[in-house]
């Protein structure tokens, strides 16, 4: 992430208040409730998971930070079998303002309040709001505590995959993406970018006017107070061979993996591909296009039962 010059110094759109008391209390109400599925959970044949992390080839330390919880549960409640899966990846942003204090922060606190509500259902889609308020709430805190201010601030984007069998839900804040990649439909982005050009887009700007007004962030983790985060939680249900990429922009940059969707990505479908591998060769690609910046990668690979 590059400096916090790519921050916006405030939320540039009217937001709704949510931080304040009554927000969390609905917010804990509503979490509290039995999670709702549109459809039975289909079972997943194999749950495999890499994670990779590079400085890049232009920066002196690496501030993005990323977490695996992955186990198989067989229990009289799951009599069939319940792969689970927790993935966490942020990017610090400041440089010298701690932006890697930000990320480990932040993925600590996300995984930690995950973690305790998860019992035999998927977290709600309520609960994962309520995790980004909580991680929010711990940065701006030492923000606070530390006394500090404007491009001082330390902050960080965030993007959160919860998987359960065939179930996937997940949040992000910021630029750090998430992507889905299947034989069907080839590569999608499935997350929206919340920085100052899709706002403009949003207001019908063309892409080319568009990228007038940059890359700056419009949301991330700490700078500011609650009231300002608006985590749009989705889900999802795995219906074929897939392959999920959680990636910073280091990796997301110019394009990158739309650009080698062929040489780099497909070949992850086949279950007979060492997932291992092929994410160290998709690192060495970014870390030799994209290598201004930290590179961070988490694939996630998926076959249901058919």
């Amino acid at each position: 992430m590059e400096n916090m010059n790519q921050l916006l110094s405030e939320p540039q759109e009217a937001m709704p208040k949510t931080g304040g008391v009554a927000y969390q209390k609905a917010l804990q109400k509503w979490s509290e409730r039995p999670t709702q599925l549109l459809s039975p959970s289909q079972s997943l044949l194999s749950l495999e998971s890499v994670a990779r992390t590079d400085v890049g080839r232009e920066r002196t330390h690496n501030e993005d930070f990323f977490s695996i919880d992955q186990q198989y549960l067989c229990t009289p409640d799951l009599p069939e079998g319940n792969h689970r899966g927790l993935y966490i990846l942020c990017d610090g942003m400041g440089g010298m303002a701690k932006g890697d204090v930000a990320s480990a922060l932040a993925t600590k606190t996300l995984r930690s309040y995950l973690n305790s509500r998860w019992h035999h259902h998927l977290p709600t889609e309520m609960s994962l709001e309520l995790a980004v308020n909580a991680a929010n709430k711990a940065i701006y805190d030492l923000n606070q505590q530390e006394q500090r201010t404007g491009f001082g601030c330390m902050g960080t984007t965030a993007v959160v995959v919860l998987v359960s069998n065939s179930h996937v839900r997940y949040v992000h804040i910021g630029d750090s993406r998430l992507y889905r990649l299947t034989r069907q439909y080839g590569l999608q982005q499935l997350t929206t970018d919340h920085n100052a050009y899709q706002r403009a887009l949003r207001r019908g700007y063309s892409p080319a006017e568009a990228q007038a007004y940059g890359a700056q962030l419009t949301q991330a983790l700490g700078p500011w107070s609650g009231d300002s985060l608006r985590p749009q939680v989705q889900t999802l249900a795995v219906e074929e061979d897939t392959v999920l990429l959680l990636c910073s922009d280091g990796l997301s940059d110019h394009d990158l993996l739309e650009n080698h969707v062929n040489s780099h990505l497909m070949g992850l479908l086949d279950f007979r591909t060492d997932l291992a591998n092929g994410v160290d060769a998709l690192m060495a690609l970014a870390k030799r296009e994209n290598g201004h910046d930290n590179i961070t990668a988490t694939a996630v690979r998926l076959q249901p039962q058919v």
